[in-house]
């Protein structure tokens, strides 16, 4: 059982008044445990805060949406708690988050928090993505862990992703695209239903925490299938030579790691976990929908 004792609440700050409130109402619960159990918790704003800041942490508290949480989550290691808080609920306004990796709003936060402290939290192990970048001068470098989804595309996206697929020492395919996009199982819906026409698909329950999804997009037109895109959902490592002059990884939208033409990249779901907490259902049980069996 984890003991909390040193949180970081790391939150989004837009001068929006909505997330002012929410805020100031996280803020005051968490001033009463300081008082209760003696809580060290310090605060950063989205846009300052650094991984040195995470260092240690017992629990991190994202308040915001999912792209606050996505944006700070590479920086979050696999020991670390970390508990999703909707500053801007949908369904309390209809212009506010969805808010899909978030478990709580400023309304439960105090219970929720609680219970975190108490270990009585639903912890869900989540799987992430990740590529290593090997140079031809042997250099190896790691992108940052992804939640949703990593993109691997030419820098100038006006020209195309060129790379050779590997399938063990051999040459699998040749293949331009416009780029290849990777997803976790619970990612699917951020990207990678818009790119691929997978509606209707399910997938085993035992395969949801190991296997994930591929597309190279927009494919020449000779190799596209029926649905206009090529994809596919693997367990096992995706490795490709780049033919780009200039590449590169970005993890969930935010940070970029490049690469240059002979760079090998390597991509599997072996990054490190993330532990989301929740306090009424499991992340599986959101998307029950696309799980069989």
């Amino acid at each position: 059982m984890f003991v909390v004792q040193d949180v970081l609440v790391v939150y989004k700050k837009n001068f929006e008044e909505v997330h002012d409130k929410a805020l100031d109402a996280v803020r005051a619960e968490l001033d009463a445990l300081v008082v209760e159990r003696g809580l060290r918790v310090d605060y950063s704003a989205r846009e300052t805060v650094r991984r040195a800041d995470f260092i240690d942490r017992d629990l991190i508290i994202v308040l915001g949406g999912d792209g606050t949480l996505t944006s700070i989550a590479h920086s979050v290691d696999s020991e670390t708690l970390v508990m999703g808080v909707n500053s801007h609920p949908r369904e309390t306004d209809g212009d506010g988050s969805y808010g899909f990796y978030m478990g709580s709003d400023p309304n439960n936060f105090g219970a929720d928090v609680r219970a975190a402290i108490a270990g009585e939290a639903i912890v869900n192990h989540l799987p992430r993505l990740q590529a290593e970048i090997v140079t031809t001068s042997g250099n190896r470098i790691r992108c940052d862990p992804a939640l949703n989804d990593l993109l691997i595309a030419n820098t100038h996206q006006y020209q195309p992703s060129k790379y050779h697929l590997m399938r063990g020492d051999s040459v699998d395919c040749r293949q331009y695209s416009s780029g290849l996009l990777f997803s976790t199982f619970l990612g699917q819906g951020a990207w990678f239903r818009n790119v691929a026409n997978i509606e209707g698909t399910t997938f085993p329950s035992s395969e949801v925490d190991d296997h994930y999804l591929f597309v190279a997009r927009d494919l020449p037109r000779a190799e596209r299938r029926d649905d206009g895109s090529y994809w596919d959902w693997t367990g096992e490592p995706t490795v490709l030579v780049s033919d780009m002059h200039r590449g590169y990884v970005v993890s969930d939208g935010w940070d970029e790691t490049h690469f240059t033409r002979g760079s090998t990249l390597t991509v599997d779901i072996e990054g490190p976990i993330l532990q989301l907490l929740t306090f009424r259902g499991t992340m599986l049980y959101r998307v029950s929908h696309w799980i069989d069996g």
